[in-house]
């Protein structure tokens, strides 16, 4: 929860910037994003669509936890590919909750873009919103975006995975070590970005589906569509929109929370055993 209530106002700014409308964009960059939020819309503009990672990451770390830990008893040996392979398939399974809670979350945030008090508003809250595209669209519409959270939160989970695997085996995590604590949130941290680097185009494309249709009119009839939209009207670095952002919001959430799993299992444990190289099952990359 405290991960979400830090890397909440990112998130927003990160959405905000990856589907403003190129021939009228509101905001030049991050930090002028931030002040036009909080200037037009308050600190709470920052704070729309919290509702759903609220709700919906108790059962995606849940899922994580499980389905991570019993690949790797399933895999029987602690290697960094079977770290990476026991993180992909996590990120896959979690797609089933993270898809209808990330549509809710893009669409809080888009609405009332630049105003105070919303003249009127779609949805009263995430789980309203849910509802009403259920309504409109049935079980397709509820997961719009999902091949596309597919292919991101796979590959990604394994990246996650596998470079903090990496990081802890080579920065020698042990418990007795006086820096251990420095050294995984450094490791959680370096993880979090490692992950989101290796699939942020994805989530750019993602985003835009997510959020297309928000004023009535469907822009994209595809991913392939609104990759070749994207590129043909701002170029490659389209890729890159709303990056700082996600950046800023990963190093800080994923050092804590990774350092806070992997101490709490150390001593759930027992620190006499000790985790092997400080490695927890670890939690989601989207705290």
């Amino acid at each position: 929860a405290a991960g979400v209530l830090v890397g909440h106002p990112f998130d927003t700014v990160k959405v905000r910037l990856q589907v403003q409308s190129v021939d009228k964009p509101l905001y030049r960059g991050t930090y002028h994003c931030f002040q036009s939020i909080i200037r037009q819309e308050s600190v709470f503009g920052l704070y729309k669509g919290i509702g759903s990672p609220m709700m919906g990451l108790t059962f995606i770390n849940a899922i994580v936890f499980g389905v991570q830990g019993n690949t790797m008893r399933l895999l029987a040996h602690d290697t960094p590919m079977n770290q990476f392979l026991a993180g992909a398939a996590a990120g896959a399974i979690q797609c089933v909750i993270c898809c209808p809670m990330e549509l809710a979350k893009t669409r809080m945030q888009m609405q009332g873009t630049g105003e105070k008090k919303s003249s009127r508003k779609l949805y009263k809250n995430s789980l309203d919103c849910l509802v009403r595209i259920y309504n409109r669209e049935g079980l397709r519409g509820v997961n719009r975006g999902m091949v596309t959270t597919l292919i991101r939160e796979t590959p990604g989970f394994g990246v996650y995975f596998l470079a903090y695997d990496v990081l802890t085996r080579s920065l020698g995590c042990e418990p007795d070590d006086r820096y251990m604590i420095p050294k995984l949130l450094f490791a959680g941290g370096m993880a979090g970005i490692a992950s989101w680097l290796s699939t942020y185009p994805v989530d750019v494309i993602k985003s835009r589906l997510q959020a297309d249709g928000v004023g009535g009119v469907n822009q994209y009839s595809s991913i392939a569509d609104c990759v070749r939209q994207s590129v043909r009207r701002e170029g490659y670095m389209v890729f890159t929109r709303g990056l700082t952002s996600t950046l800023l919001r990963a190093f800080p959430v994923n050092a804590a929370t990774f350092a806070t799993v992997t101490l709490v299992l150390m001593y759930a444990r027992g620190v006499e055993e000790g985790p092997k190289d400080c490695e927890p099952a670890q939690p989601s990359h989207h705290a």
